[in-house]
């Protein structure tokens, strides 16, 4: 077992620039057309150039990917597709070795259906200590043919699957992804021996993966949610605070207060942050030091490109991390939504996913102008106080692969909603590292989802030490913030022209960025960084400079 290796200040995370690495599509060392553990190992010297702080590692867990990983077999074991344990040992070694903290996934709120408590809770039969560990129940009408509430699945459907015996177990999300009851004892007790597993083999924190889910009233009756039947996200806003039957419950803190002594156990402690879909107040109580201690800012993400809503949810956001002590979290792009190059240039109001089945053509996207856009709100990003976490490929520029035929499609979301919903497979397309070859070098053989032929242009090799390209603007983003990152506040700058955000920081240097469609002048000061080359003394549309 590898020694801690981690960095010894217990705050690194506060300030940190953190990379998402989706194991499968990032890098294949066997050429097997999946990402592994060894290809992430052969490219963390790409992080470290990249200049960021850790990486993220999603589900790399054994699982047969019902649900892109999410779906896990073993807590503590690694997919054999992936690489082993052992594997996983040399990648943290050598992540540590070149200064990057590992952070991993854990997915608390349900097992895959092949787990072992699972397949034991199907043997064991009604009423058994097996099925405890899960949310099986009764169905309605005469023969209990009816779910046992109107609970509905995120992925769409009802959110009850019947067994052969006539029961009922509860999946929030798909089917292959039973609850898990953290009302059983069993349940707590496992899961701190599984933090205990990772924080021991050297991971300094962990992602927390529908963190608001854990705690559910199970009380009898189950309560329905009204008819007609609300969505989970929907139906959230329907209940006072902390009573939805299963989401965001209060109850679920006593979980992570549990948890927050095992991490604070380790030196330095172990951060933790939290995938809760939860409004600001609400997200407050995840980032409370007791708790996690940090948690995702989907509101950020979830604003679009106008001045003033941004301000407000800026601001919101910083007021709600500062109220627990906590710092911010910033991010624009991840596995679940569509890439923000694309994302950002569609038109308000546009549902993203009649873009994606129009496979990206209504409305089309203009690449080059969603480029700059995302280049500018990346650099935005990077200046506020916080922690920035990035989505492998952003920093290549990637867009969203809209146009993915429908028989290459692997997320659940597209069958489990009677193909309505063409679901996440568009921005886990495996990485672009070289110009050429069946994968541009992703393996030595295809890759598990097709690459379009334009991602040669973006290939790590294209940008590789280019000047402009978007490789480089991020490398040295990443580089002028570690110098200018200190403090966790900002100062805005009021009176200037409208569509134009402008903000100090520590010592006075300042981000400007132009949302409008007009140029406008450049603040006073030398020029640190711009998104897009700037003329004559102004700065242009969808462009943000930071000026010392």
């Amino acid at each position: 077992m590898p020694a801690d290796l981690s960095s010894r200040d217990p705050d690194w995370w506060r300030q940190a620039v953190v990379y998402q690495v989706y194991p499968r599509s990032f890098a294949d060392a066997d050429g097997d057309g999946l990402g592994d553990l060894k290809g992430v190992t052969r490219r963390l010297t790409h992080l470290a150039a990249l200049g960021v702080d850790a990486l993220w590692l999603s589900p790399f867990y054994p699982s047969e990917l019902a649900d892109g990983g999410y779906d896990v077999a073993d807590y503590r074991d690694v997919d054999p597709r992936l690489g082993s344990l052992d594997d996983f040992d040399a990648l943290a070694v050598e992540a540590h070795r070149l200064g990057l903290k590992v952070i991993v996934d854990l997915v608390p709120n349900h097992t895959s259906h092949q787990h072992v408590w699972f397949q034991e809770a199907l043997a064991a039969g009604p009423g058994s200590a097996a099925r405890d560990r899960y949310v099986f129940r009764d169905g309605r009408g005469t023969h209990g043919e009816l779910p046992p509430t109107d609970w509905q699945s995120v992925f769409g459907g009802s959110a009850w699957q019947r067994v052969p015996d006539g029961q009922w177990y509860l999946h929030l999300f798909a089917p292959q992804q039973p609850d898990l009851n953290w009302a059983n004892d069993e349940i707590r007790a496992d899961f701190r021996t599984t933090l205990r597993f990772w924080a021991d083999r050297g991971v300094d924190g962990f992602r927390v993966d529908v963190a608001h889910a854990l705690a559910k009233d199970l009380d009898e009756p189950l309560r329905d949610l009204g008819a007609p039947a609300l969505s989970a996200e929907a139906a959230l806003s329907e209940f006072p605070p902390g009573t939805h039957p299963f989401f965001d419950r209060d109850d679920v803190h006593e979980i992570y207060r549990d948890w927050r002594t095992i991490l604070d156990a380790y030196r330095p402690p172990r951060m933790a942050v939290a995938e809760a879909w939860v409004p600001g107040a609400r997200r407050a109580l995840y980032a409370h030091p007791d708790g996690l201690g940090q948690a995702f800012n989907f509101e950020y993400l979830q604003t679009g490109w106008d001045a003033d809503e941004l301000r407000q949810v800026i601001t919101d956001s910083l007021a709600t991390a500062q109220a627990v002590g906590a710092s911010a979290t910033w991010v624009l792009s991840n596995h679940d939504v569509v890439r923000h190059a694309s994302r950002l240039m569609l038109p308000p109001g546009t549902d993203d996913n009649a873009w994606l089945l129009s496979g990206g053509h209504a409305p089309a996207v203009d690449e080059a102008a969603g480029l700059r856009r995302a280049r500018a709100a990346t650099l935005l990003m990077l200046a506020l106080p916080g922690s920035s976490y990035l989505y492998q490929g952003e920093e290549l520029g990637l867009p969203e692969v809209a146009d993915l035929p429908v028989e290459v499609l692997q997320d659940p979301i597209w069958e489990q909603t009677g193909r309505v919903r063409k679901g996440r497979d568009g921005c886990r397309v495996p990485l672009p590292w070289a110009t050429t070859g069946p994968s541009y070098g992703f393996g030595a053989g295809g890759a598990w989802l097709p690459q379009p032929e334009s991602f040669a242009r973006y290939a790590v090799e294209a940008q590789d030490g280019t000047d402009g390209s978007t490789l480089e603007f991020y490398r040295t983003a990443l580089r002028v913030r570690r110098k200018l990152q200190e403090g966790e506040s900002l100062t805005w700058a009021d009176g200037g022209p409208p569509g134009v955000l402008d903000f100090s920081r520590h010592d006075g240097w300042r981000c400007v960025t132009n949302l409008s469609q007009a140029a406008v002048p450049l603040p006073p000061g030398e020029v640190l960084l711009s998104s897009a080359p700037l003329a004559d003394g102004r700065l242009g549309p969808d462009t943000t400079v930071w000026v010392g």
